[in-house]
Formats: structure tokens, C-alpha cells, sequence
């Protein structure tokens, strides 16, 4: 199972939460960006359904693979 951690940052002038390398929108105080950052969290971690799905590798090849949609993370949120 992988781990993602929701990181609060400074970000444009504002807030936001950090993924990775992606960032939220930002937000303009620190305790919004927490905020957005622990629904954003929680909701990674409700289970979806199970469905086929078709996506492009890095060289071009085309895959179809069953995703379970009982297959989340785990999330934390970093502040």
C-alpha cells in the first residue's frame, strides 16, 4: 500500500498543500490550505469502485489494466 503525505507550503504568495511535486490551489492563510489539505486527505482514502481502465506508458504503448477501487493509500497530512 502506498503512503501520500499532504504537505502545508508557502506557495504563490499564499498557502498551499504540496503532493509530491504538485501544489493545490492556493489558498490565502495557512489554516485554509490545512483545512483543504485534511478533506482533500480524507476523501483519497474513501474506496471507489472497481473498473477497467486504458492508459499511454512512457514509450507510447497502450495498457488495459482492472483497477480496484478498494486499493487506497494511506494519507497524512504534514504541517
Amino acid at each position: 500500500m502506498s503512503k501520500l503525505t499532504y504537505k502545508i507550503v508557502e506557495h504563490d504568495g499564499g498557502w498551499a498543500y504540496q503532493v509530491g511535486t504538485t501544489y493545490s490551489e492556493t489558498f490565502p492563510t495557512h489554516d485554509d490550505a490545512l483545512a483543504a489539505a485534511k478533506q482533500a486527505s480524507a476523501e483519497q482514502q474513501v474506496a471507489g469502485t472497481t473498473d477497467g481502465i486504458q492508459y499511454e506508458d512512457s514509450e507510447g504503448k497502450w495498457h488495459e489494466e482492472l483497477a480496484d477501487g478498494r486499493d487506497r493509500p494511506q494519507t497524512e497530512v504534514s504541517d
